[in-house]
């Protein structure tokens, strides 16, 4: 049976701060930006960058701007993490799925036209350097080329920690950043709908609701053949990036509508994904789904 091509992708932050000149304001970062040549930006754990990102500001500025000028079609390589960079092929079975950047549910099947979760933010525990997690809900991903999704996103930087709401329909348009203040805690409700070759994608951040947007997008090639319900360690040129800590991250109100039959994950095809290594060393381990089958979490357990 095929390898599955699960993916949500973010670039290594020291590769692009280069490309994206370091849009900040006045001060170290932006002094050093002048000093060093596109592509010779120094590594995120040396002395020198640490010195460029003197303050919490800068550190601040540089980060959010790595986030938000992420553009379409700029993806090395155009690859897949699941199937591509540093992943292990996927396993099938109801209970026994593993993937080394998934943890969570896919339902798969066929015309699937909604998905939708609630949960409270995490909190996360960031190390000293960079680590990067997707909590999030989508249609297609899971065995086909093409994802529409959207939730939110946990970066580590340099020992501090950012996190934002986020959509995407790959490969049409890449990440898009919404809200940048979401914080452990936050009520949020993610959902993609399908009407057609219309998607409407939406996330409410009911306790900081300027981080909550509604946006319908168009893609005529999407095949609509799996729903997932996922925490995700992305990745980019380097490979998958740490896992931070974020303890346990709770998954309720699941919901998914495929054709005309709606209902929650346990109501069609479904599997329980485990996040491991190539040496199968458990990264984020998912719960049984609960009686309904509308609710789960996901235990963090290692980085990588």
């Amino acid at each position: 049976m095929a390898s599955r091509v699960p993916r949500f992708l973010l670039y290594p932050l020291a590769a692009v701060v280069p490309a994206l000149g370091l849009a900040v304001g006045g001060g170290a970062a932006a002094q050093a930006s002048s000093t060093y040549a596109p592509g010779t930006w120094p590594a995120a754990s040396s002395v020198a960058f640490s010195a460029a990102l003197s303050t919490a500001d800068q550190a601040a500025s540089v980060a959010k701007d790595f986030i938000r000028h992420l553009m379409v079609d700029e993806r090395p390589g155009g690859q897949h993490i699941g199937s591509g960079i540093g992943s292990a092929p996927r396993v099938y079975g109801r209970a026994g799925t593993e993937s080394s950047t998934w943890s969570g549910y896919a339902d798969t099947g066929g015309a699937f036209t909604k998905v939708s979760a609630s949960w409270k933010e995490p909190a996360v525990s960031c190390g000293s350097g960079i680590s990067l997690a997707a909590l999030w809900v989508g249609i297609d991903g899971d065995d086909s080329s093409s994802v529409e999704q959207d939730g939110t996103t946990i970066e580590c930087y340099l020992g501090q920690e950012y996190q934002y709401t986020w959509w995407e329909m790959y490969p049409t348009e890449s990440i898009q950043t919404v809200g940048q203040t979401v914080a452990a805690g936050d009520s949020i409700t993610a959902s993609v709908v399908r009407s057609g070759t219309s998607y409407t994608l939406s996330v409410i951040d009911s306790t900081h609701p300027a981080n909550s947007f509604r946006t319908a997008r168009a893609c005529t090639s999407c095949t609509n053949t799996s729903a997932e319900w996922i925490a995700e360690a992305p990745g980019g040129t380097q490979g998958v990036y740490a896992l931070p800590d974020f303890g346990t991250w709770s998954a309720s109100r699941a919901a998914v509508t495929e054709g005309t039959s709606s209902g929650t994950i346990s109501s069609f095809a479904d599997d329980q994904i485990t996040m491991a290594d190539d040496q199968g060393n458990v990264e984020a381990q998912p719960s049984s789904l609960s009686k309904r089958g509308s609710a789960f979490s996901v235990t963090w357990k290692s980085s990588s």
